[in-house]
């Protein structure tokens, strides 16, 4: 009989624990720092090269295309006192015209490497959001914060930053690919 309390202080520690263990595990809000996952997902970096690999060649194309129409000018210049008036502005017609297709085929360039560029980030960003959304789901949090330094996020203790965490298994899956 003298042995009761001691079970039942023994049995209301237990508890103590177990439901201190279980309250701050399920109501624990934890966060990303999404930059972080970005820039060390080994899929950014692949898709980077391979993007920065074909805006260089576009980019090398509209050079080698203002380079040309460089050298005609030049020459223009040179010849220029030979000519006469009915050539010379013919001549000045077509380098304005040829200044004017490159122009907007610069613009449309420049157009497309952007939209090239989302559609990669784009791609990134969703795979990190789908791996996100399952490692939520395996380790029971109600919600996981994406922080991105823009100010959503404050403060936050160390120990509530799973970045660290989640990019390893962000990268093993990749990596398994």
């Amino acid at each position: 009989m003298k042995k009761i309390p001691l079970y039942i202080a023994v049995l209301a520690v237990v508890l103590s624990i177990i439901s201190i263990y279980f309250a701050k595990s399920s109501s624990q809000l934890v966060y990303v720092d999404v930059n972080k996952l970005i820039t060390g997902y080994s899929k950014t970096k692949i898709a980077k090269a391979e993007f920065d690999k074909k805006a260089n060649l576009m980019k090398a194309n509209v050079d080698s295309l203002v380079s040309n129409w460089q050298n005609e000018l030049k020459n223009y210049e040179k010849e220029r006192a030979s000519l006469s008036p009915k050539e010379l502005k013919l001549k000045q017609e077509l380098l304005s015209n040829k200044q004017q297709q490159i122009n907007g085929y610069q613009e449309a360039i420049q157009k497309k490497i952007q939209e090239e560029d989302k559609k990669v980030t784009q791609t990134v960003i969703n795979d990190i959001n789908d791996y996100i959304k399952e490692y939520g789901k395996e380790h029971n949090y109600k919600i996981i914060f994406g922080a991105s330094g823009g100010g959503n996020i404050m403060y936050a203790d160390d120990s509530t930053d799973l970045t660290e965490e989640v990019l390893k298994g962000l990268n093993a899956e990749y990596d398994k690919k």
